[in-house]
Formats: structure tokens, sequence, C-alpha cells
């Protein structure tokens, strides 16, 4: 029989590309609506066959006709919606920004109204909040620092909007740090870039310190589906937590993980992420049990593993770490 069909946007991403390979190895339906066609992050963690089961639909989603006629066309009911331009192309370019990560998200909303979809689901993020060294939940005010963050927050109150307005329900998940195969952009992308590096013998200056909120992919995308499938009625936003962790202790787990010759090649420096390092998802885990939280020391494996493999079968893609960037000279 066959299994759920949903309806994904940013599915070549690191998050998405999670999410497709957890659904399509459950025997559920992804339909893959995405501008890009670089299938890359896919192949490095989904089998050829399962990989060829999944539907590729070509589209932007700041064509909001385009998403609508998607969405429509392919008979799903549960919408994840991951698309959006991270912080650096956001703040070079804030009206691309705007259009791709607001306006985009506004397309998904119309489009599940259009199609009589009652719930999506949609990438938030941590930027909403400012700086604080406190663990934050879902009553501390957002304070974005970033056009990112102010982008996100908009979303949140456009979903809220759409709920009162249309009842439409949405869940908004708020992650950090996400790490693992496929995490290859922005600059919480280092640690597990750093991995790949050193596994090819290249240093590797990973361009921030201090404690973040760092969560394996794996368990990042199981959120996503879970509140795609579980989650009650109503605009919800969740922080979603990984462990706690500094910098340094990232290194040494990561070092402790490597062969002996690759060890020492991965530096650190340069300030904190101005956000909070510490998110409490007491409220997503109440709201949905059982989420999945793998520990730093297994995800840090898992994804020295699968580099290994890739790296040993040829096909591990180091275009993410072709220009190394070395530690500053002292």
């Amino acid at each position: 029989m066959p299994g759920t069909r949903y309806f994904l946007t940013g599915a070549l991403g690191c998050i998405g590309a999670w999410v497709v390979k957890a659904l399509a190895e459950r025997g559920d339906e992804p339909v893959v609506f995405d501008t890009g066609t670089d299938r890359r992050r896919l192949a490095a963690i989904m089998d050829d066959g399962v990989l060829s089961a999944v539907r590729f639909v070509r589209g932007d989603v700041t064509d909001g006709s385009a998403v609508t006629a998607a969405m429509s066309d392919s008979g799903a009911r549960r919408i994840i919606h991951l698309a959006g331009l991270q912080v650096p192309t956001c703040r070079a370019n804030p009206p691309l920004g705007a259009l791709v990560n607001v306006v985009g998200t506004l397309n998904v909303f119309e489009a599940a109204r259009a199609s009589g979809i009652a719930h999506v689901v949609y990438a938030s993020s941590a930027a909403v909040f400012g700086i604080t060294d406190e663990a934050v939940d879902e009553t501390v005010t957002p304070e974005p620092l970033t056009h990112y963050g102010v982008f996100k927050q908009a979303n949140e109150g456009n979903a809220r909007v759409y709920f009162r307005d249309h009842g439409v329900s949405s869940v908004g998940l708020r992650p950090f740090t996400v790490y693992g195969v496929g995490r290859d952009a922005g600059i919480t992308s280092d640690p597990t870039r750093a991995m790949k590096s050193a596994l090819v013998g290249r240093p590797f200056h990973i361009r921030f310190s201090g404690p973040t909120d760092f969560i394996h992919v794996a368990d990042t995308a199981a959120a996503f589906i879970a509140c795609a499938d579980q989650a009650p009625e109503g605009a919800h936003v969740f922080n979603i937590h990984g462990a706690t962790i500094d910098v340094a202790d990232i290194v040494r787990a990561i070092d402790a993980h490597l062969p002996a010759a690759a060890r020492g090649l991965i530096t650190f420096g340069g300030s904190a992420i101005p956000m909070p390092p510490a998110l409490d998802d007491t409220a997503l885990r109440r709201t949905i049990p059982g989420l999945p939280q793998t520990s730093v020391d297994a995800g840090i494996a898992d994804t020295i593993a699968r580099f290994t493999a890739l790296r040993d079968s040829g096909r591990l893609d180091t275009s993410d770490i072709e220009e190394p960037t070395a530690a500053p000279r002292a």
C-alpha cells in the first residue's frame, strides 16, 4: 500500500535531504518542489533505489502560482516547508532574502489554503532571539539581530494570522547548530565541515567559539516529520534542542573519533554566535512525545563514519572545503 504523500520545499538542502530519506525509507511519498537540481546531499545519504522513487518538481517558492499548482497536482495532504536563504545571503541582499524567506513562506501558506490542506510545518530559527546567556523557551520575546532572524519572526507572525483568518494550522521549529552529513553552508556548518576536512587531511578553523546548541540533523528531520504527523490544531512555534556544548568540547569529541593521523587539524576561535546557547524544548517534547535525542558522541561518530564511507568509495563531495580556512597566524 502506498504511504502518506508529503509536499516538501527546500528538500535539496541538509535538513530537507534527511526528511526525504526518513520519509522514503518508511514507505511514504515525498514530492520535492525546488528551484535547484543538485541532488548531491540526497545521494550522500540515500541508496539509489530509494532515491529513484522520490518525485521531483522544478519550481520556485517565490512564484505563488507555481507553488499552488504544484501543491495541488501533488495530491499531498502534509507540507514541510524548508526553503530559505541563510544569514550571509540575507545580509548581503536583504530584498532577495525577504522575497525567498517571507514571500516564499506566504506562498506556501496560500497554496495550502487553496488546496484545502489544514496544516503546514515550516522552518523557523533560533535566530529570532537576541543575545543572552540564559536558556530560552517560547515565552521569551524575540529580538532578532539579523535580517534572517527578522524574516523568520515575520513568518511566525504570518502563521498566526493564517490560523486566525483561515484556519490553517502550523508548527514552526527553531533549530540552531544542526550538524551531520549534508551540512555544508553557513557559519554553523563549520563543525561538520571540520570533520570532513580532517578526514581528507586538511586543516580547518571553526570560526566561532563558546557554547552552542548542537543538534544532529536526523533528530531535526524527525521533529519536522513528527510535527507534520501529530501536531495539534493551532499556530505553534517550538524550540528544538540538542545539547548545549562548548566548541572546545566539540573539537575534542571530533578528535576522539578521527583516525590518529587526522587529529589536531581542527582549530577554533572568534566570537560566540549571537544567539542563545541553550534552547528549552520542553514544550515541543510535551506536545510531541518520543522525539529522538542523539548524544553528541553518537552523532559525531555517525557523521564521521558516513564521511569515511563516502571518502573510501570515492563519493565524498569536498567542494565546500576546497579553500580550507586556516587558523590565523599568531
